[in-house]
Formats: structure tokens, sequence, C-alpha cells
């Protein structure tokens, strides 16, 4: 058998794919790559991931998070 094939089929409906491959191959495990054609998906960064959310975030900067990390350390020997 080839190393390699490569073949273009159609979704079907649920989601669903058929591929045939060639006689001689029952039992062989096989590697399945899906390469999905068209228009990429966008991609968001984290922090427009975290903008989406209900709620405010409360923290704007690494700083504000090590400001608020250490009023609570010195809070805890008080």
């Amino acid at each position: 058998m080839q190393s390699a094939l490569h073949i273009t089929t159609k979704v079907l409906p649920g989601n669903k794919i058929e591929i045939q491959i060639p006689p001689g191959s029952i039992g062989e495990e096989v590697e399945v790559f899906v390469v999905l054609s068209g228009s990429p998906s966008k991609r968001f960064a984290a922090i427009d991931i975290l903008n989406q959310l209900s709620g405010q975030q409360q923290f704007k900067t690494a700083e504000a998070v090590d400001r608020y990390l250490q009023a609570e350390r010195d809070s805890w020997e008080r």
C-alpha cells in the first residue's frame, strides 16, 4: 500500500465523512488527517475572549495583579 493518499471528499449529513482505502488494507492501522478548506476560522487572542465574558475584569495589567497579591500577602502578616 502507498504510504500516503490524498483524498478529497464531502461532509455528509451528521458531520460525517466517508473515505475508501485501496484493496488489501483490511486490518491495517491508518492515520487520518482532516484539513478543512475554505476560509480559515477566526482566531481570537485570550484577552479578546476574556473581554467578551460577562462581568468585568478585576485586573487590567500584570502589575495590577502583583499589587493585589502583595496586598493580600501583607494582610496575612498583620
